[in-house]
């Protein structure tokens, strides 16, 4: 019998639809509004490779929607890379994940460069992962605890370092 709830577990960890059947518990509903289970997206990064949001489970994730013609973004993103760059909160489990929506990679490159970004840039060449969370206008952050929940959501520009670590205090103990 224990062998079967293996399989039935890691089931559902793999068709999340099944969760609330196999284990009994009902799973949050996805979407993106605060208090929901952040909808997933695979995308390609700056380097080539592919990310899915899924994966950065069990990390507290800043998810920063943005492009390179907006100037708030442009505004907000060194207060972003020193984030990225204070290791107390690396630490912390902190992951910072840029979604740059309908650029082509060699805009994007060059803007990451410029800025001397070092944190995970993806390309929404598309704009699905943008649709998947409603936005609207950008730059938008939505703030994901370890269990892949949306606990705040910012539409604008942060102004300073500490307006993000504000947030943060919040979600990370």
């Amino acid at each position: 019998m224990g062998r079967v709830l293996k399989i039935l577990m890691i089931l559902a960890t793999l068709i999340p639809a099944f969760a609330p059947v196999i284990t009994g518990c009902a799973s949050p509903e996805v979407g993106p509004q605060v208090g929901k289970l952040a909808p997933d997206f695979k995308l390609p990064s700056l380097d080539g490779q592919t990310a899915l949001l899924r994966d950065f489970r069990g990390k507290t994730v800043l998810l920063n929607f943005w492009a390179t013609w907006c100037p708030p973004c442009r505004a907000e993103m060194p207060f972003i890379q020193q984030m990225f760059e204070d290791k107390n909160w690396a630490e912390k489990g902190l992951v910072i994940i840029a979604v740059d929506i309908g650029e082509s990679p060699a805009t994007v490159r060059g803007f990451a460069e410029s800025f001397k970004l070092s944190f995970l840039v993806l390309l929404d060449r598309n704009g699905d992962a943008a649709e998947k969370y409603n936005v609207r206008g950008i730059p938008a952050t939505f703030f994901i605890d370890k269990e892949g929940i949306i606990r705040e959501i910012k539409i604008g520009a942060f102004t300073s370092k500490a307006e993000i670590e504000k947030v943060l205090s919040k979600i990370i103990p």
